[in-house]
């Protein structure tokens, strides 16, 4: 049964979404997973890079229509060979309205129904990664109750280090409420500054909190990077048919990310 995954921040703007997207890619083309993505972001950024990715010129099933009907399945994109996604677009901004007239005065099935609808997926899918709004919301609740691990992107940067301590702060409130085991698989930290002062310092109090949740693997800005959201995520090639160095240094950052959330997974599993 596969695994969900729910990539957050209650801060804006600290690449959860490049989180999303190069995870995905990663897990289905470097290691050969089943894998899809879920992007509950009426904003719909995830669905507009693994859009390009797959060289597809609109994506006409949303998780709109799949929220509405009952039935996730007939909402999935095949994006490349081992990645598929569930896109979004602004209808989605509606998610509220519909969960209330599918479960009036039912508080505890609105923001459970995505866990429902993820069950005849889960035997599909060896990995599912969410993207979600960095708001406290019926998007952030569906998310959370659906997943089995939560992935932290830190910025280093104050604001960004706040918002992660009340999405761990919230996630855990919603733990207890509901009697979910969402643990945290790990807080990727992203900086924007190398050797900066300010990026040092909040890496520092980030680890001082957190300890060994905080990887190791640091993604630095680069280039490339923005370059994806752009194009699309892709692996080029020089003149002399090598792969070019650019695209092959921005993706074995988020191989080294993978391989340490891996291990964190397997020491939570007991070393299953």
């Amino acid at each position: 049964m596969g695994k969900v995954y729910v990539v957050g921040n209650f801060k804006g703007g600290v690449g959860k979404t490049k989180a999303v997207t190069m995870l995905s890619y990663v897990s289905a083309v470097n290691r050969h997973l089943k894998t899809l993505v879920i992007d509950l972001d009426p904003q719909g950024n995830a669905t507009r890079v693994l859009a390009k990715t797959g060289n597809l010129s609109e994506i006409s099933a949303t998780i709109t229509e799949g929220f509405e009907s009952g039935d996730l399945r007939n909402s999935i994109t095949h994006i490349l060979p081992n990645l598929d996604l569930i896109g979004a677009n602004t209808a989605f901004r509606n998610l509220t309205k519909i969960l209330i007239s599918k479960f009036p005065e039912d508080e505890d099935k609105q923001i459970t129904y995505l866990n429902e609808l993820l069950k005849p997926l889960r035997d599909e899918y060896d990995a599912i990664y969410i993207d979600v709004p960095p708001t406290i919301s019926d998007y952030s609740d569906n998310a959370m109750l659906a997943a089995d691990y939560c992935i932290i992107v830190l910025q280093t940067q104050e604001l960004s280090l706040d918002g992660a301590q009340t999405y761990i702060a919230y996630m855990q409130y919603l733990a207890d409420a509901y009697n979910n085991r969402l643990q945290v698989l790990g807080i990727i930290p992203c900086m924007l500054k190398p050797g900066g002062r300010v990026d040092n310092k909040v890496l520092q109090q980030a680890r001082d909190l957190y300890g060994g949740n905080i990887l190791d693997t640091i993604v630095k800005y680069q280039e490339r990077l923005k370059v994806y959201d752009v194009e699309g995520i892709h692996m080029g090639t020089n003149y002399s048919g090598t792969q070019d160095g650019w695209d092959v240094k921005a993706h074995q950052v988020f191989i080294d990310v993978l391989n340490e959330l891996e291990t964190h997974k397997r020491v939570l599993e007991g070393g299953k």
